[in-house]
């Protein structure tokens, strides 16, 4: 139930601006959980987890590309050269990393700007000089952030979650493979 068209993002974007106008909002506008939620979901690469499906094929294609560069990383190794299937496996569970590093950021990201949009008070610097300020939400605000919050990026965020426990398995599992048998 993401917003995938271009129509209610510009909605969200009117009456946000809208609002911030009427409320005097000292925040300047690149600050604004809101348009940092925009700004963040226009993104290339942080538009990947809108979608399940499109999140795992874009790592999927990560994680084939790097197997394919560890597999020619390991083709050096003198100690592989007589074990073809330590060969394989230490690439195929190492070049999850790549995945795994992506997921990573990516949940950073979008944890950071729901973080923002469910807080009650923004923090916000005015000249970029380190100094600091702080302004509360007013209630209607909190409650339009809340609600992107809760319907727009905690979808993500559990997405985000659940690709990367199984990565971590997977990657585990190759950890515990390769430490308890001898090929």
């Amino acid at each position: 139930m993401t917003l995938n068209h271009s129509g209610a993002m510009e909605k969200i974007l009117y009456f946000h601006n809208f609002f911030m106008n009427e409320s005097k909002c000292p925040v300047p506008r690149e600050q604004q959980p809101t348009n940092e939620f925009i700004e963040l979901s226009k993104s290339k690469i942080f538009s990947w987890p809108k979608t399940k499906k499109s999140l795992i094929l874009i790592l999927i294609k990560f994680w084939v590309g790097a197997f394919v560069l560890f597999l020619v990383i390991s083709s050096g190794s003198v100690y592989f050269k007589t074990s073809l299937l330590k060969y394989i496996l230490l690439s195929f569970f190492s070049s999850l990393s790549i995945p795994l590093l992506i997921s990573i950021r990516l949940y950073l990201g979008w944890n950071h700007i729901f973080k923002r949009l469910i807080s009650e008070k923004v923090e916000y610097e005015e000249s970029g000089w380190y100094d600091g300020q702080v302004w509360e939400k007013p209630l209607v605000l909190k409650e339009k952030e809340s609600l992107i919050a809760s319907i727009e990026v905690k979808p993500i965020l559990k997405n985000l979650i659940q690709i990367f426990s199984i990565i971590s398995v997977l990657a585990l599992s190759g950890i515990l493979i390769f430490q308890y048998n001898n090929f």
